[in-house]
This record gives structure tokens, sequence and C-alpha cells, in this order.
């Protein structure tokens, strides 16, 4: 495994545009600490610090920080489908095949980059999220502080299975822009299967069979924190409540996905005549 991530890696560092996006990447989430310290002044009247609001608070912003950091993904998938599409253009995947790497090793180092750079960016966040909490947080005890940590494993499944559509897209098509308009195909794609099943049948039955398609699934795991941080203000308003907790069924549904995914691009490549 090692050597395979070491190979891939050593290919990624000496690609200038790569290392652009990975820093990109990982930088663009840390904006979150930017987030915290911003004071809002309403002409004069009152400021407003969004750090002293409490959504900065354990155990809310492990919630917080995951579902934002995760906007920030499509950086990384240029990187991951550009893999692929460099291995084609510039005839590398050939010549790794020629040396000795099995087409099967070949997916695998592809695929333990993606772990590897998702892990990384897990630890990051969780990171940035412990000391933000400790400084605004009026919470200090263990049980509180780590309450809802699972956020951090649905961000790295998240990741994980995000990134391995991308990489399946990449092996589909060979090309980086055309692997990235795949996505955005997809993305419209279900909810047109959305609004069919809606026309047939009723929306909340549709949504819940949605939930099982590739990028819906991957945006339940981590659902919208701005409702959440309303009810805490709010708590009356029972009308506003909604489920957003981290759900088993969900991490198993994207793990199936990602397996599927990573099937079908050594399945891609075992068929084809490079």
């Amino acid at each position: 495994m090692l050597r395979l991530l070491s190979l891939e890696l050593q290919k990624l560092l000496h690609n200038r545009v790569s290392k652009i996006l990975i820093f990109v990447s990982f930088v663009l989430p840390f904006t979150v600490l930017i987030l915290s310290s911003i004071k809002i002044n309403f002409f004069g009247f009152f400021t407003l610090e969004l750090g002293e609001l409490g959504i900065f608070n354990f155990p809310i912003i492990w919630h917080i920080t995951t579902f934002f950091a995760s906007q920030f993904k499509f950086f990384f998938a240029i990187v991951v489908v550009s893999m692929i599409g460099n291995e084609y253009s510039n005839k590398t995947i050939k010549q790794n095949l020629i040396d000795g790497l099995s087409k099967k090793e070949f997916i695998l180092s592809k695929f333990y980059t993606i772990v590897f750079f998702s892990f990384v960016a897990t630890l990051l966040i969780a990171l940035a999220s412990f000391f933000i909490g400790l400084y605004y947080s009026s919470y200090t005890e263990a049980s509180i502080i780590f309450r809802e940590t699972n956020f951090l494993l649905a961000y790295f499944v998240k990741l994980v299975g995000f990134f391995s559509l991308c990489l399946f897209f990449g092996m589909l098509v060979k090309r980086s822009a055309f692997a990235l308009a795949f996505l955005f195909i997809l993305y419209i794609l279900e909810y047109i299967i959305l609004g069919l099943l809606t026309w047939q049948t009723n929306y909340e039955f549709a949504e819940k069979i949605q939930n099982f398609f590739p990028l819906k699934s991957m945006y339940k795991l981590i659902d919208q924190p701005i409702q959440r941080i309303v009810m805490t203000k709010f708590p009356d308003k029972s009308e506003i409540a909604y489920d957003y907790a981290v759900h088993w069924h969900e991490i198993g549904i994207v793990l199936i996905w990602t397996s599927l995914f990573i099937f079908l691009s050594y399945r891609l490549l075992k068929q084809r005549d490079l």
C-alpha cells in the first residue's frame, strides 16, 4: 500500500498545477477560522460577532465546520480527474503497466491517494474545529466536546465517496473537463428523476428514493446546519425541527457506492485496450 501511495504522491507533487490545487483544497476550508472572527458593524448601532452567537460551541461546531468544509471538495476533485487525464495524455499509464504495475495496483494507487488526502483533510478540520470550539465554547466537559464527532466520520466518507465517483468518471471519459461535466450531468439527472417520481407518486416518496442516488446520498451524510442554528435560538418553534444526525445506513449507502465506483473503474481499465 505504501509503495503504491508513494508512487502516486510523487506524480502529483511533480505537477505544479496539482500542487496548487491540493494546497487550495486544504487551505480554503480553513476560512472557517476567518469566519469565526468576523465582526459585522451595523452602522455604528451594534456589532455582530459570529463567534459570540454560539454557533462555534460544542457539539454543534462539528456539524457546522464539516458541512462548510465539504463545500470545497470540488478543488481536489479536479486533482482526481487530472490524475487520470494526465495518465492517458502523457501515456504514463501504459508505461506503468509495462514496468510491472498491474491494472489492479494502478487503480488501488489512485484509491489509496483518495483515502490519504481525505484523511488528511478530515484531520485538519478536526483540529481546527477542536481549537475554535475550545476558544468559543462555554462547554468544557469531554462528554459534550466529543459528542458529535461522528460528523468527522461522515465528512471522511463523503470525501472518499465523491472522489471515487470522480475517479470513475475520469476512467470512463479519459479527459478531465469531460469528467467534471459528467458530475454536473449526474446532478441534473438526479433531479430530473426526482421530478418524474414526484409526478408519478408524491414528493415525500420521491425524495426517499433520491436519497439512494450517488450525489444526494453523499450530501445527506451532513445535512445543512442553518436550520439547526435557528432551532437553538428559537427552541419553541417545533415546526422547524428536522433530523440532522449522522445515520449509519446513510454511511452504508455511500460506502456501497464507493465500492461500486472503484470496482467499475477497475473493470473499465481491465477491459480497455491500452
